[in-house]
């Protein structure tokens, strides 16, 4: 049976609980607001060096990417994926969802597959249905983190190309989305090859005075698809980031809820065992002064 002692242990338990709660929240919401910052601070960026490449096609008037500057050979077909996840929990479906489109998509390719995961969770998943990972990285905390992560992912990716190790790259992660926290998406990184080029052409200079290339036309174009790159995989990073982060938002909302009703429930069974505690000690005082008016009559 409960009582006052138990139930008071159990309300500051509760608020204390509600506190903790409290904080992971505003420590969520913060985190969003500066990888949704990251994301949106890419945006012109990744628009400067594609209109940059563009403009290096046209200069150059590469109309095709099918002779051997751009494409190699492959001895053997073999597909990497790069899956960003999370390293920590109350995130609901976060890996889950990610690890079913990552193993429905696994499905349609052929050939050897490696897998380059980012965060553990999303890691033990894949290894549970049977696919190796070749490497793992650790989930980003901080915004200044992101940077020191892509670029090893860009010289694993840049390795498997020169050594003709791997034909396609993609890229596996949640992205946010107004009115459902998040959507799992992929897009292929490499190789860069006539699709790509066409997807390019987009990004047509918006002026009449058309920038030139200026010194060596070679390392010009290999510093403009290394940003490209670059702007790829952080905007990938950091979509995760804010997904993961809306998740333990929302989680921590959830969770705020049931704490006030809880306490609600804890509050009103103290008040309740309160009241009939007091009721009680006062039949008490009345039985006990009936007994002794009728001993005194007697």
């Amino acid at each position: 049976m409960e009582t006052l002692e138990s139930l008071q242990r159990k309300l500051h338990g509760a608020k204390d609980l509600k506190s903790v709660v409290r904080t992971m929240k505003i420590v969520a919401a913060l985190n969003i607001g500066q990888y949704e910052k990251a994301v949106h601070s890419l945006d012109d960026y990744f628009r400067t060096v594609a209109m940059g490449i563009n403009v290096y096609f046209n200069q150059h008037k590469i109309d095709s990417l099918q002779d051997s500057r751009f494409t190699r050979p492959r001895i053997e077909k073999t597909t990497t994926i790069i899956v960003f996840g999370s390293d920590q929990g109350l995130v609901g479906q976060f890996n889950d969802s990610l690890n079913d489109f990552v193993l429905q998509s696994l499905k349609q390719l052929s050939g050897k597959i490696e897998i380059l995961t980012v965060g553990e969770r999303i890691q033990l998943l894949l290894l549970d249905a049977g696919f190796p990972q070749t490497k793992l990285y650790s989930v980003p905390n901080v915004v200044t983190s992101i940077t020191p992560l892509i670029q090893q992912l860009l010289v694993e990716c840049e390795k498997r190309q020169q050594n003709i190790e791997s034909n396609e790259i993609f890229i596996y992660h949640n992205k946010p989305k107004q009115g459902v926290i998040y959507e799992t998406v992929s897009q292929r990184l490499l190789p860069l090859d006539e699709t790509w080029r066409q997807s390019i052409t987009q990004y047509s200079w918006p002026t009449k005075n058309i920038p030139q290339v200026a010194g060596s036309s070679s390392k010009t174009i290999a510093a403009l698809v290394h940003s490209y790159l670059f702007t790829l995989l952080y905007k990938a990073c950091a979509e995760s980031l804010a997904s993961e982060n809306a998740c333990r938002l929302a989680a921590m909302q959830r969770a705020e809820k049931n704490i006030d009703e809880l306490l609600e429930d804890l509050t009103l069974s103290y008040h309740s065992l309160r009241q009939y505690t007091i009721d009680a000690e006062l039949f008490d005082v009345v039985s006990g002064f009936e007994a002794m008016k009728n001993d005194l009559k007697a």
